[in-house]
C-alpha cells in the first residue's frame, strides 16, 4: 500500500450543492487556522449546514435544478445522453447519464460514477465537468447513476439502484462500446460508501466483478467512534452532526448498533479479500479520516492492491468546494492519472 502526503474562490456545480444556509454569526476561528491557506477563502465563503433544523429539502431542490440546466459544462469531444432502465426493485425508472468520447476507438473502459451528498441529495450533473474530463482524458465511457435518495428512499434502495445500473453496464457492454473487463466503480463521500458497498455486493453475488474501485473520502462507518468523527463541528464543512443525520436518514435507528450490515456500512465487513484493486484519498481535517485510513489498511492486509493518499490541512470534499485552486487541480489530476493507469494497463 502506498501512502502519500500531498499538498480561492468557491466555484463549480458541486461547490454550490455543498452550501447550505447562510453562516451568519460564525467566525473562521481555529478551524480556518488549521487549513491549507489555499482553502481558506473557499471555507470562509461557505454556508452553514444545519440539517437537524432545516432538513435536506433545500439541498435536494438545488441539486434537482441542475438537471437540464443550460449552464452545465459542455465538451465538443464528448457525447452526453441519458438512458432510463428499471430501478433496483423494479418499482420505477433509474436514470443513467452516459458520457462517451467521440473520437476514441473502442471498445473502451468504463467508469461507473456514483455521486455524493450524504445519501440525502445530489444528481450526476453536479459532477458534470469531472465526468466530461474523465471521458475525454481517461478515454473511457462514463456512466453516472441517478440513484434514489434518503430519507424518502432509505437502504436498500440507493444501493440496489447502484447495483442495477452497474449490472446493466456489464450486460450492455457491446451496445455501450465498453470492454467489460475494464470497468471501474468510483464515487465520492456517500457515493464512496456506495462504491465500496456495490463492490462488496458484486463479489458476494458473483454476477460480475469490476476491475477497479475508487471510493473517494468515503462515508464508511455508522458507529462514529473514531477521534476524527468527533473532531470537526464547524457547520461550514461536513461535520459530525451532518454525518449523524445522514446515517440515520439512510439506515434509520439501527445506526450504530450491531444490526448494521457491511452493505450498509462497508467498515463493518470482516472479510475484505477477493476485492478489486483500490484507490482512495482523505483530508486530515474531516470526519471520515480515521475510518478510511483503517479501511484501506485492512484492504491491503487482505491482499488487495491499494493506493491511498492523505491530503494535509484539507476538509471534506475540498477539491470540489475549492475548485480553481492549485490544491484542487492537483487532486483532480491525480484522479485522472490513477484511472488511466488502472484502465489502460
Amino acid at each position: 500500500m502506498r501512502f502519500r502526503m500531498k499538498k480561492r474562490v468557491i466555484s463549480g456545480l458541486m461547490a454550490g450543492l455543498l452550501l447550505g444556509m447562510p453562516a451568519a454569526g460564525w467566525a473562521a476561528g481555529d478551524f480556518a487556522s488549521r487549513l491549507d491557506p489555499e482553502l481558506v477563502p473557499a471555507f470562509e465563503q461557505s454556508y452553514a449546514m444545519d440539517l437537524a433544523r432545516t432538513g435536506p429539502d433545500f439541498l435536494k431542490q438545488r441539486a434537482a435544478g441542475l438537471v437540464g440546466s443550460p449552464s452545465l459544462p459542455k465538451d465538443e469531444a464528448v457525447e452526453v445522453h441519458d438512458r432510463y432502465i428499471p430501478n433496483g426493485d423494479g418499482t420505477g425508472e433509474l436514470r443513467l447519464r452516459i458520457y462517451t468520447p467521440k473520437e476514441a476507438e473502442g471498445p473502451l473502459p468504463c467508469i461507473y460514477w456514483i455521486h455524493g451528498g450524504g445519501f440525502l441529495f445530489g444528481v450526476p450533473e453536479q459532477n458534470e465537468a469531472q465526468s466530461l474530463r474523465f471521458a475525454r482524458e481517461v478515454r473511457a465511457v462514463v456512466v453516472a447513476v441517478d440513484y434514489r435518495l434518503a430519507p424518502e428512499h432509505p437502504y436498500p434502495a440507493p444501493l440496489e439502484d447502484c447495483y442495477a445500473g452497474l449490472r446493466w453496464v456489464f450486460q450492455h457492454g457491446e451496445e455501450l462500446g465498453v470492454d467489460t473487463e475494464r470497468v471501474a466503480v468510483a464515487g465520492a463521500s456517500a457515493g464512496g460508501n456506495l462504491c465500496a458497498a456495490v463492490t462488496l455486493l458484486a463479489r458476494d453475488r458473483g454476477e460480475f466483478m469490476p476491475a477497479f474501485q475508487m471510493p473517494l473520502y468515503p462515508m464508511l462507518d455508522d458507529r462514529m467512534e473514531t477521534p476524527s468523527s468527533r473532531e470537526e463541528t464547524d457547520p461550514r464543512v461536513w461535520n459530525r452532526d451532518a454525518n449523524r443525520y445522514g446515517w440515520h436518514a439512510y439506515i434509520g435507528d439501527i445506526a450504530g448498533t450491531d444490526a448494521v450490515t457491511p452493505y450498509m456500512a462497508p467498515a463493518r465487513e470482516e472479510d475484505l479479500s477477493g476485492l478489486p484493486p483500490a484507490y482512495s484519498c482523505i483530508g486530515t481535517l474531516e470526519p471520515f479520516r480515521d475510518e478510511v485510513i483503517r479501511y484501506m489498511a485492512r484492504l491491503a492486509q487482505a491482499g488487495v492492491p491499494v493506493e491511498f493518499h492523505i491530503y494535509p490541512r484539507a476538509f471534506h470534499a475540498f477539491e470540489a468546494v475549492a475548485r480553481g485552486t492549485e490544491y484542487s487541480r492537483q487532486v483532480e489530476d491525480e484522479y485522472v492519472q490513477v484511472l488511466k493507469k488502472a484502465l489502460h494497463p
